[in-house]
């Protein structure tokens, strides 16, 4: 099978956020299957320079960019996917970020910059610019690649397509101005098209055209077609439900392993839980706390907003920090007012709370190590990664029963425990009352004998989240796409944007 992966970023070369972890270990994972896959990416600064043996693949004119768009393709090793760079003149090789200044303010011709991008996928599905190859699929993630299925969906020769949803929160809406700047075809203009409430949407191409679409978790598949999480487009996500998959994202297990990883000053395993002991101390003294084992420590990273809860874990801070035998380690940066109430309790509280506002990858894997229990109240969340770090790492989370960490923490209920899945605490509301419930039944747990927390710990241990099984899911619904390819007409009529 021959698949073209298309995404704005992919991990190690660019990345911001969970599709950057996709982009950079499905595709390997598709090729260790047997599968032909190429990786097609802007050419943003610096990329290029991070591959192996770069050579001009090709060349292409289109709508948008100043001068021909030029092709150049390498690869990160000699195993590796190939991976073509679209390298239109002004439009990715800037400072700053793919999506914003180095100041944070998104590009003003994003539009524009993911318009030829989404472009330049199409031609190359479609065998034009490089070396005439015919890719069978193209996978497509993300609004900056969603004009790709409504611009193939237009040819009869097209390859069938799959466009994958990481968080519908960002949708790439622009004005009715910037689609007629764009050239795109008219007949895109229209409520079962592009138009979205008076402007349009990148996304909505990917939802309303593409073969099959998924997203990175089975639950969030289902709360995107609700009004609570669908953005005003769970009308047109329920209308195309039978072609909506959720597919559990995996994690790369070589990098992410108690018993290899380098970061950690003392390695260990499911039958060596010991072993895990001395990257608490470790932890605590990276984070300035007295170094002691009978204290209950949790553990937080990610970035300090509201969606990911970390007003939550504020709010519930002059509880927890009520019971002696407790301490809390944050790592992360974000909003300026979460950043000061986080560093205002590590300074009231020297002994029990320790707040590192920065990332550092190094320490980010001693967090998870470290910690015996690892805080993820994200209101929602539609994969999420740090909750399968924790459970590999024996690490017990605390999460709210939303998206991917309903599909991946199992709560410490009777039954749970009697059948040895139980891995966790999970709470049902994003709450502060509902937050505490849970922190207070991790406490009261561990006061247990040492052997129901390991058995839970070992639990968390044996779960494979490698990329493995999600790919071979993937190349399920490749196929499923290459059988029953969606009709365009029927789909238009039913999108309700």
């Amino acid at each position: 099978m021959k698949i073209l992966f298309a995404a704005s970023e992919a991990s190690p070369l660019i990345k911001t956020g969970g599709l950057g972890d996709v982009a950079g270990s499905l595709p390997d994972t598709l090729a260790q299957l047997g599968a032909e896959v190429r990786v097609v990416l802007p050419a943003y600064r610096n990329v290029a320079r991070q591959l192996q043996s770069v050579q001009h693949y090709g060349s292409l004119m289109i709508p948008g960019a100043v001068e021909p768009v030029a092709l150049h393709s390498g690869r990160l090793n000699d195993n590796g996917p190939l991976i073509i760079l679209v390298d239109a003149h002004g439009l990715y090789d800037r400072d700053g970020g793919p999506y914003a200044d180095s100041s944070g303010r998104a590009y003003a011709d994003n539009a524009n910059r993911f318009a030829v991008f989404s472009r330049a996928v199409t031609a190359l599905a479609l065998g034009r610019g490089g070396d005439n190859w015919h890719p069978d699929v193209v996978h497509c993630n993300d609004w900056q690649t969603g004009l790709t299925p409504a611009l193939l969906a237009r040819e009869w020769n097209r390859p069938a397509t799959l466009f994958t949803v990481h968080n519908l929160a960002y949708q790439g809406v622009f004005n009715y101005s910037d689609f007629r700047r764009l050239e795109l075809p008219a007949a895109l203009w229209s409520m079962d098209g592009l138009e979205f409430h008076g402007n349009f949407s990148f996304i909505k191409g990917g939802l309303a055209f593409a073969d099959v679409i998924t997203t990175v978790s089975p639950t969030y598949a289902s709360q995107i077609c609700t009004p609570a999480l669908g953005y005003g487009l769970e009308g047109l996500l329920s209308y195309r439900q039978e072609r909506l998959f959720g597919v559990l994202n995996g994690i790369d297990t070589d990098v992410w392993n108690p018993a290899t990883d380098p970061h950690l000053p003392s390695r260990y395993d499911a039958d060596h839980l010991a072993a895990k002991i001395p990257n608490k101390a470790a932890l605590q003294a990276a984070f300035g706390l007295p170094q002691r084992d009978d204290v209950l420590l949790f553990g937080h990273i990610g970035r300090l907003v509201e969606q990911k809860g970390a007003d939550l874990i504020i709010g519930v801070l002059p509880r927890l920090l009520q019971q002696d035998k407790v301490q809390v380690v944050v790592l992360g940066k974000g909003e300026p007012h979460l950043e000061a109430a986080l560093a205002a309790a590590a300074t009231r509280y020297p002994e029990q709370v320790g707040v590192i506002l920065d990332y550092n990858e190094s320490r980010s894997h001693l967090l998870e190590a470290g910690s015996d229990c690892f805080l993820m109240p994200s209101r929602f969340e539609p994969c999420g990664l740090n909750q399968m770090y924790s459970l590999r790492y024996g690490s017990l989370p605390i999460v709210h029963r939303t998206g991917g960490l309903a599909d991946t923490v199992v709560d410490a209920t009777t039954g749970a425990l009697f059948d040895g899945t139980a891995n966790g605490f999970v709470f049902e509301h994003a709450s502060l009352d509902a937050l505490w419930w849970a922190i207070e039944r991790a406490i009261q747990f561990r006061q247990r004998p040492p052997v129901y927390w390991e058995k839970m710990q070992r639990a968390g241990m044996a779960r494979d989240f490698s990329w493995r099984a999600s790919a071979a899911r993937y190349l399920d619904l490749y196929r499923f796409a290459m059988d029953h390819p969606a009709v365009p007409s029927l789909v238009a009529s039913g999108s309700r944007g």
